[in-house]
């Protein structure tokens, strides 16, 4: 999906259509939009100047997205929103709105698995499909397909997509960023060299800032240049895994299936904090935060039906130096209160002396609720271990 949460925001809001704006900071609140509603007006008759501009926020909530017009002054997601009023000062803030965000998710992926069932959630705005047995799915190497996918989703939602068509996923996932936003962009296999190779090795999903790093220090810079070095030498310098999947990747290979069902591995909450907070002058505070990213979680998985037993903390103090701790417990949970005492033991192994900045909590080793495994774990042990909990959760 373009853009998708500002796009999501644009349609509640078609007056800051061509207007720089970010999505990010704090949750909205039920209210927030509508006060400057005029009497008998809609949320689209909001003048422009009562929307917050990026140059007066004051915090250290970060960017969710931007609108393509913010995108132009370098402004991008997982930016702060202090460091971006830097750059496009005039920018309108607005408050993320998950709860819609979700909604309209779901809307697109019916409208996808109407035309193609095969589809693999990536997440909120994305996803994958293979469409080899969809009748006519092959016609003029897909493009037809993918614009009848895309003019279904823009009238049903009066959103947009770009979709990349390709033999795999590696291919697919790069080429949907060629022709953004509303493109539809067709690889084969013999165009690898001229439309792939080119392209900076950042842009692959799966090399991130520090392989690049490395990369470029090997004076490794594009695609191209990696399909250049042989097997041996990449798994030499980056490990066997990482190194044989760099070389299969350089030369488009990818042989991963669309998974149309997916179990999470670990679902988590946190929160960046407006100012720093000390566990010792601000533990009343702390302590409210984490239990609600206790419940959070909690309710997360209850609703999603799953349980887990490893939980665990993050931690990210005034520095930018990140701890992170976890335990696992012999009963699988899904209980808040379970939750808030293990991860309670967590807090207890990490130094607690330096203001901190974030706080999450995590709940790892999932499996359905009322499933076999979920069931073996013995009572009698998991029940020691939170009475255990419920003795040392108070640290803040």
């Amino acid at each position: 999906m373009d853009a998708f949460y500002a796009s999501v925001e644009l349609l509640r809001y078609p007056q800051l259509k061509g207007l720089p704006a970010v999505i990010g900071g704090s949750r909205r609140r039920e209210d927030e939009a509508l006060r400057h509603v005029p009497a008998g007006g809609t949320l689209a008759d909001i003048p422009v100047e009562a929307f917050p501009l990026l140059k007066d926020y004051v915090g250290r909530g970060v960017i969710t997205t931007a609108t393509y017009p913010a995108r132009q002054f370098g402004i991008g997601s997982a930016m702060g929103l202090m460091k971006a009023a830097k750059l496009c000062p005039q920018a309108i803030v607005l408050p993320v709105d998950f709860d819609e965000y979700r909604r309209f998710s779901r809307m697109f992926k019916k409208i996808i698995t109407d035309a193609a069932p095969v589809m693999e959630d990536r997440g909120v705005d994305e996803v994958y499909i293979d469409f080899t047995e969809v009748p006519d799915g092959q016609l003029e190497g897909g493009r037809v397909l993918a614009r009848r996918i895309q003019r279904a989703i823009f009238e049903t939602t009066g959103l947009t997509c770009s979709i990349g068509v390709a033999p795999n996923k590696l291919l697919a996932k790069m080429a949907s960023e060629f022709d953004k936003p509303n493109g539809v962009s067709i690889v084969y296999e013999s165009d690898l060299q001229e439309r792939i190779w080119p392209l900076p090795c950042r842009k692959v999903n799966g090399i991130g800032p520090k392989a690049d790093e490395k990369l470029q220090r090997l004076g490794i810079r594009t695609i191209g240049e990696l399909a250049a070095r042989d097997r041996a030498w990449l798994i030499e310098n980056f490990g066997k895994s990482t190194g044989a999947w760099m070389h299969e990747m350089a030369w488009g290979r990818d042989d991963r299936p669309v998974v149309t069902e997916s179990e999470p591995v670990s679902m988590s909450r946190e929160t960046t904090f407006d100012r720093d907070l000390h566990a010792v002058r601000n533990r009343a505070e702390l302590g409210e935060i984490f239990t609600r990213l206790c419940e959070k979680v909690a309710e997360d998985l209850q609703r999603k039906g799953y349980v887990g037993k490893t939980i665990g903390i993050k931690l990210r103090y005034d520095d930018f130096k990140i701890a992170t701790r976890d335990q696992t417990i012999e009963q699988f949970t899904a209980d808040a209160k379970t939750i808030r005492q293990t991860a309670g033991r967590c807090l207890k192994r990490v130094p607690l002396d330096r203001p901190l900045r974030l706080l999450g909590v995590r709940v790892g080793a999932l499996v359905k609720a009322g499933s076999a495994e979920a069931r073996m774990a013995p009572a009698s042990r998991g029940a020691r271990a939170e009475a255990a909990g419920a003795m040392t959760a108070s640290l803040f």
